[in-house]
């Protein structure tokens, strides 16, 4: 008996103990402490009053303690979901993270945070949710064109959402989000670029995409939810109306109605303002000050002409002075740091173009500063360096013979080996300015093909002192719940090459494929499926005299994704990835990963609100009805 009490006391005063520091924010806990007096009265009565009965009635009632206990401890799950997920009918499974101390940081992972912002949405459905987020790996052409070189980490995000109306009713994707986040350590700084969002326009009204789309910004612009070690973060993207992104042939489809030119402009610019208005809320009340700017820029159009045509699709809102909008890029202003940084060596040396502006894949800007890059002046694009002549045999004796005209080409070979090796920018890239640049884009590329663009920019600057704890953590270091990179590229791949979207029937099988794709590679069973090729692809090249290429390997080639930019060149040369060695290895998804931390669904059950055009129906029909007399017009007497 006083072994037993003993061990409850220990494990009470442990329990109390950790929940005290852990700071769960949950004040009613259950940690057994009623037994443990129990015990000790059971162990005192007895010791004092050896010659009578009387511990013997604690010792009956000790036992029904513990099974209080444990049936209190199980009801109280019920409490704790609706602490985390208040929202009537809905449930959500929590995530369970692993009691490891390097990652106590991560208060809710992607996965919980995209479906807790589900449960808002009216209607009875139930949403099947997969967040891959791949670990982080090491990245140099964010600013390629830096001195010195800036290192950043670079991270995937996937996002596929797909609905289900009734039980028995199949699933269908709906919603997508391709998502690139950038850590740059020497700056504390982070970029979030959004990539794609496309839908398939095959789901129940309201559609879930701009409430995933706030929540995926609202976790990483919130410093208590961001992932990533950074005081700072950029939202950055670019905005292009397009009938269709990463579902193919869902364009074909008559119930999908993508929104224009204007109306995307003016939905991005609401989705961001609801960002910086809900960081305001939280941020109330914190010790640490948060400053928070948005920016855009409509090129080819003026602060008023683009005030004036996002109007009618983005109605004014009461927003503080501190959150308007500022027409411009946002790479003069100094109340935010920017991520690259500068030459500590030499503050005065002048900063080239391409130290302020980010170059992200498949961007206007970054095709356009590589063009800028590369031209010389008057003589317009500069040519690639000459290639040194083929030595001739006597060459591995030591003697070079290389071809020497009396026009001065030898000095033409001197000029471009010096040019190559030289580590400067070349071109204008350090003599235009930023607002040069911005005013040229006006004339550049997808800019002037006839539709409004959009250039949006969301900074949020969060100034601590305390020291953070992920910050002592390697940028590389992958955390709980992370796959690897080649996995969200397999995933991309079998959406793009696989399946279609065109008719329901088709949506509902790729809606299979795809989600059976994700969960065969956590499980390591490939069931992506081969796609459909209906034009020739060129095929790897095969050496005669050696074996020939298997099928695995002949598709894997077939199955690379379409990339639409050129080669990332940098000084003339194709840019390199780091291939030093990472010391932590590819993360190993498993069945565990897959549904604690990928997979998810959420059942939501809230009333329908009532729609303002069925309003005004029953309006107009509550007033009496007017005959309309329609006047026949008088035919000509033939003659």
């Amino acid at each position: 008996i006083g072994s037993a009490a003993a061990a409850d006391v220990i494990i009470a005063g442990a329990l109390c103990f950790y929940l005290s520091k852990s700071r769960t924010g949950f004040k009613n806990l259950t940690t057994g402490l009623i037994t443990s007096l129990i015990g000790v009265v059971i162990v005192v009565t007895f010791a004092t009053m050896p010659n009578n009965y009387i511990w013997l009635a604690f010792f009956w009632i000790d036992g029904k303690c513990y099974v209080n206990s444990c049936l209190a401890a199980l009801n109280s799950r019920e409490s704790l979901r609706e602490k985390a997920s208040p929202q009537d009918g809905s449930f959500f499974q929590l995530s369970r993270v692993p009691g490891n101390t390097t990652f106590r940081f991560m208060s809710i992972n992607l996965r919980d945070a995209l479906l807790k912002s589900l449960t808002t949405l009216p209607g009875i459905r139930e949403f099947h949710l997969h967040a891959l987020v791949s670990s982080p790996r090491k990245h140099l052409a964010l600013f390629p064109f830096s001195k010195p070189k800036c290192r950043s980490y670079l991270q995937d995000i996937l996002i596929l959402v797909s609905e289900q109306s009734t039980p028995d009713s199949p699933r269908i994707l709906v919603t997508v989000i391709e998502a690139c986040v950038y850590n740059v350590p020497s700056t504390s700084c982070a970029i979030l670029y959004i990539s794609k969002v496309d839908s398939t326009g095959q789901c129940t009204s309201p559609s879930p995409t701009a409430t995933l789309v706030r929540a995926l910004l609202l976790y990483y612009a919130d410093r208590n939810t961001r992932p990533v070690a950074a005081d700072h973060l950029w939202i950055q993207l670019f905005a292009r109306a397009q009938s269709q992104y990463l579902f193919t042939n869902s364009a074909d489809f008559p119930g999908k109605r993508p929104l224009g030119d204007v109306q995307l402009c003016g939905w991005w610019k609401r989705v961001f303002t609801d960002v910086a208005l809900e960081l305001e809320l939280r941020s109330k009340g914190s010790v640490a000050p948060l400053a928070i700017k948005l920016f855009y820029v409509l090129p080819g159009y003026s602060d008023i002409e683009a005030e004036h045509s996002l109007k009618p699709v983005n109605p004014a809102r009461p927003v503080t002075h501190n959150y308007q909008w500022t027409y411009g890029h946002p790479y003069s202003q100094i109340e935010i740091p920017l991520p690259c940084p500068g030459n500590d060596n030499d503050a005065d040396a002048p900063r080239n173009l391409g130290q302020f502006i980010p170059s992200f894949d498949d961007d206007p800007k970054s095709r356009f500063m590589d063009e800028i890059a590369y031209t010389a002046g008057p003589v317009g694009i500069k040519s690639p360096p000459r290639k040194r002549a083929r030595a001739a045999s006597s060459t591995s004796h030591g003697e070079d013979h290389r071809a020497v005209s009396n026009d001065g080409d030898d000095d033409d070979d001197k000029r471009d080996t010096h040019i190559e090796k030289d580590d400067r920018p070349l071109g204008e890239l350090g003599k235009v300015s930023v607002d040069e640049f911005w005013e040229r884009m006006s004339f550049r590329q997808e800019c002037v093909a006839g539709a409004v663009t959009g250039f949006f920019a969301l900074g949020v600057a969060c100034f601590r002192n305390d020291f953070d704890e992920r910050s002592a953590i390697s940028p590389l270091a992958p955390q709980p719940g992370q796959v690897s990179s080649k996995m969200n590229k397999r995933v991309i791949t079998s959406l793009m090459t696989g399946v279609e979207f065109s008719t329901r029937e088709r949506a509902i099988r790729a809606t299979e494929l795809i989600e059976g794709t994700i969960r065969g590679l956590c499980e390591g069973i490939s069931v992506v499926p081969a796609p459909v090729i209906h034009a020739p692809r060129p095929r790897p090249p095969t050496n005669s005299s050696g074996p020939n290429p298997t099928t695995t390997e002949q598709d894997a080639f077939l199955l690379a994704p379409p990339r639409t930019p050129p080669p990332r060149m940098a000084n003339g040369k194709r840019m390199v990835p780091d291939v030093s060695p990472n010391p932590f290895p590819e993360p190993e998804t498993s069945l565990e990963t897959y549904q604690s931390f990928i997979y998810g669904s959420v059942c939501i059950s809230n009333p329908i609100p009532q729609n303002k055009d069925a309003s005004n129906e029953n309006k107009a029909t509550s007033t009496p009805p007017v005959t309309i007399l329609t006047v026949r017009r008088k035919k000509k007497r033939q003659e």
